[in-house]
């Protein structure tokens, strides 16, 4: 024992005397203005303590795991927590992207057995994974094609984007250098082939849209809008933040589109936001291949291999590596999971649950689009609220009941806009409940509209100058 003793003792002195020799050295090529001149002032706490720091932190916070997020045209889906587990095995985790292509086979087959399942869901013949989220997938479609006008020698340099459009679109587009055009949305909430055709010209390039469009209608003359822009040898772009509604279903491509990304984290149930980081696929039909980023992952005799575009007809790499890969492989386990049965189930079930809410709220508020609606309406709370009380004020007081506040005042096309979106992964219960706190909060607007007012009141931070936030930001404490 006291043999053993004495080694540890040595092994002990021996590691404390490498540590000094190190600091002696480090700091003998540190200039001394950069060393400390006082021992740093850390808090000295039992785990216990800070344990129980962070936990109470995070219940400040609002979370999936925690309430509802109704939130509309952002679709909050239940991420299963068999994908996070999955994305941390050792065999995917433990990879590099600079390895050679036959260590990394497992990898390459998860990106090429995604790619084989986003086109045969949405109709497309080939995706890039690079695009980080759903805006930056919008800016690598307008860029391809943008490259392919540019390869046909024609000059085409605008967008068609409806007024009820996502405020990305437009932006999207005038990054990639294009002059955006607004088309109307008729009395039903759809385009009509009648205003296309008023903006429609040989200096089109594409036109941008959402089916459903964002105020949750189908726009059911598609197959007419389709033509009439390939007619005119203009491309359409499918935004595919509203795939949710008709996966398994509808596929884009079937109805007339050559181009369009898709949001995993709205969609295929990977992290959204601050759960990130995302990414937003993008898929074009076969004629556009050739214009994709490199590299996108092909099968050659069995084997999983990089493919690599002519640099002078590639757009060129959108983001370092192949994209976001642990969001890649929870998406691809998520539809191998459901498979193709299962995820019509969730289009139908997202569906079917908005629908329930709608007939629920139609008697007190109106809808512009009408009585029906696909995964997602949006209600306008205009005359249904106390004197004096806004849709914001009814967001606000919804965050004391525990709810996170949906989308507002979006659509712009709808006065004191209210989206709900409740995805298929809510029960009926959690829609009672959601569904009875807004109509007591229609109530209490109208008698006791202070309370609705001023919320909110049960939260770590009241109610902001949102004004002032925007405008002067504090972004650092």
């Amino acid at each position: 024992m006291n043999n053993n003793k004495t080694l540890n003792e040595i092994k002990s002195n021996r590691n404390e005397e490498k540590i000094v020799e190190c600091d002696v050295a480090l700091n003998a090529n540190i200039d001394d203005k950069y060393k400390r001149k006082s021992v740093p002032n850390i808090p000295n706490i039992s785990e216990n303590s800070l344990l129980r720091h962070y936990t109470n932190l995070s219940r400040k916070n609002y979370a999936l795991s925690t309430t509802m997020y109704p939130l509309g045209s952002c679709t909050m889906k239940h991420n299963p927590l068999v994908n996070e587990k999955i994305a941390k095995f050792d065999g995917f985790s433990s990879v590099h992207p600079y390895q050679d292509e036959e260590t990394m086979q497992g990898s390459l087959e998860v990106m090429y057995e995604l790619q084989k399942g986003l086109s045969e869901i949405s109709g497309m013949d080939y995706f890039t994974f690079q695009p980080a989220a759903g805006a930056h997938g919008e800016y690598t479609g307008l860029l391809i094609i943008a490259k392919y006008f540019k390869s046909r020698n024609e000059k085409r340099t605008k967008i068609i984007v409806p007024d009820s459009a996502h405020g990305t679109n437009p932006a999207s587009a005038a990054l990639a250098g294009f002059e955006i055009i607004s088309v109307k949305s008729d009395e039903h909430g759809i385009v009509s082939p009648e205003n296309l055709k008023q903006v429609l010209n040989s200096d089109v390039a594409a036109m941008m849209m959402t089916v459903p469009n964002t105020l949750g209608v189908f726009e059911k003359n598609i197959k007419e809008i389709t033509k009439l822009m390939h007619d005119n040898g203009s491309l359409m772009y499918y935004d595919g933040a509203n795939l949710n509604a008709v996966m398994g279903i509808l596929r884009p491509a079937d109805i007339g589109f050559d181009v369009m990304h898709i949001n995993l984290h709205k969609t295929f149930s990977t992290p959204h936001g601050g759960g990130g980081p995302g990414s937003g696929p993008v898929g074009v039909k076969a004629f556009l291949k050739e214009f994709l980023p490199s590299p996108f992952v092909v099968k050659e005799e069995g084997t999983f291999k990089f493919h690599f575009n002519d640099k002078e007809k590639s757009i060129g790499q959108m983001k370092a590596f192949y994209g976001n890969f642990p969001v890649i492989l929870k998406a691809c386990a998520y539809i191998k999971a459901l498979g193709a049965d299962g995820l019509t189930e969730a289009s139908k079930q997202a569906v079917v649950n908005a629908n329930y809410i709608l007939s629920k709220l139609k008697d007190k508020v109106k809808i512009p689009a009408g009585n029906c609606c696909m995964h997602e309406f949006a209600m306008s709370l205009k005359g249904a609220l106390g004197d004096g009380i806004r849709t914001l004020d009814v967001a606000k007081r919804l965050l004391d009941n525990g709810y996170y506040a949906p989308t507002i005042y979006f659509p712009l096309i709808v006065e004191e806009a209210m989206m709900i979106e409740p995805t298929e992964t809510e029960s009926k219960q959690t829609l009672d409940e959601f569904v009875e706190t807004l109509i007591n909060i229609f109530e209490e607007s109208k008698t006791n509209p202070e309370a609705v007012h001023n919320a909110p009141v049960n939260t770590s931070v009241k109610r902001l100058n949102e004004v002032e936030a925007a405008r002067h930001p504090i972004l650092h404490w």
